[in-house]
């Protein structure tokens, strides 16, 4: 299990924009892939964007081309910069780790994440 702490949540209009973070401390996430994932009132938990081992990125459709996930090796952290903001983006957001490996043939692959941080608010009013 890694520790993950997420900050950067708060309350903010629609149109608007923010950045959560997310950090651990004694882990190096060069050996990750991270995640941020959010729970809404009503629906289930859904993975918002994704960053690979080798920095390939991906979105959840409603989502792309407001959003960008990006991760910070020599410091440790992962970001999720949030534009544009709407008021279904309101959730709980958390960051969620999965150990990295390596396919037979080289390709970089992700396993399934077996770590959560404790989540960060996030509120967007109309």
């Amino acid at each position: 299990q890694v520790p993950l702490v997420e900050s950067g949540g708060r309350s903010v209009q629609a149109g608007g924009s923010l950045r959560l973070s997310c950090t651990a401390s004694g882990y190096t996430f060069t050996d990750y892939c991270m995640a941020w994932e959010r729970q809404t009132s009503g629906k289930e938990r859904e993975t918002v964007a994704h960053i690979g081992s080798d920095g390939q990125t991906s979105y959840l459709d409603s989502v792309k081309g407001r959003f960008t996930i990006t991760k910070d090796n020599a410091d440790n952290y992962v970001y999720l910069q949030m534009d544009s903001v709407k008021p279904d983006d309101t959730g709980m957001y958390y960051c969620a780790a999965g150990r990295a490996v390596q396919a037979p043939d080289g390709t970089p692959n992700c396993l399934p994440a077996t770590s959560w941080g404790q989540g960060t608010q996030v509120t967007v009013s109309s």
